[in-house]
């Protein structure tokens, strides 16, 4: 890719303007930059290296980017450069969201707040479905010769019972982000907005919501709240459905982690963090619980 003063130098309207470049830390797949021109600053993506393998559509990452801001909720897309898939979008003057910051009281109504906006806005251009990304990652593993956390092959009749159940009552697809977790918000104070549209696409909401779910470690209660706030109303099934898709939520990103820690140029401990992914997922498909799961999205 590029480096960030050759990307900066293709921006016209940049040209002959003070510039200051900063570095953001904290991006798991791409490298961001702060660019503050003229006193105004302005948020640069530039993807990571072999993204094409954990599946990210660059087109339909700026279509749905738009889409959400369109929508309000996500932060508006200044410039576009496809020739390399950079974008420039608008800098969201907020605080960056946390797990701790996010199991805060009314955290879980403000979240639902914001995906209920998410939901409401333009459908995206393509569909997600975790279950197709999940064969996706796993032929990828295969075919690369990349490690699996043990046992993941063997649990994958348990996945296809999970589907078979969510598929006797089908959900109508909303445009979905699918990667909600906490550093993926960012709050103003007045708006808590929804940013990273890589993995983006219409999909069943309940994933969304069971997606940010895992990903914050929310209890019981804490369920209960997002899914009274997003739906007005809490019962078995709703939250059998979230539950469910907590699972397949882990399952997936699972082997993204898998294949990051094999591709990725960045200084994490990506294995680390599928084995702990994948433990989560494996306790609550263990779970005394999880039979009734699987009956009560099917009553």
């Amino acid at each position: 890719m590029p480096l960030i003063n050759d990307i900066v130098a293709k921006i016209n309207d940049w040209q002959g303007k003070e510039l200051l470049i900063e570095p953001i830390s904290g991006g798991l797949t791409n490298t961001n930059y702060k660019v503050i021109v003229d006193g105004v600053p302005y948020f640069v993506r530039v993807p990571g290296e072999s993204t094409d393998l954990l599946a990210i559509d660059r087109k339909n990452e700026y279509h749905n980017s738009k889409a959400a801001a369109q929508a309000g909720i996500g932060p508006k897309v200044i410039y576009h450069l496809p020739e390399i898939d950079v974008m420039v979008l608008e800098f969201l003057d907020g605080q960056t969201m946390s797990k701790t910051k996010l199991n805060a009281a009314g955290m879980p109504t403000r979240i639902a707040e914001s995906i209920k906006q998410l939901h409401a806005g333009p459908r995206f251009l393509t569909d997600f479905n975790m279950f197709r990304l999940t064969e996706y990652y796993i032929n990828i593993c295969h075919k690369q010769d990349i490690r699996m956390p043990d046992g993941f092959d063997e649990k994958m009749n348990t996945v296809t019972q999970i589907e078979n159940a969510l598929s006797v009552h089908p959900v109508d697809t909303l445009p979905c982000n699918n990667d909600l977790l906490a550093e993926n918000y960012i709050d103003d104070g007045a708006c808590l907005h929804i940013i990273d549209y890589e993995y983006s696409g219409n999909n069943d909401p309940y994933f969304e919501l069971g997606n940010t779910c895992q990903e914050l470690e929310y209890n019981e209660n804490q369920l209960r709240e997002i899914c009274q706030a997003y739906f007005g109303s809490v019962s078995e099934g709703k939250l059998a459905r979230m539950k469910l898709n907590m699972i397949m939520s882990d399952v997936g990103w699972t082997l993204w982690a898998a294949i990051q820690a094999k591709i990725s140029k960045i200084d994490y401990d990506f294995w680390a963090w599928a084995v702990e992914r994948w433990g989560r997922a494996v306790e609550k498909m263990d779970s005394d619980e999880f039979p009734h799961w699987l009956i009560a999205v099917q009553d």
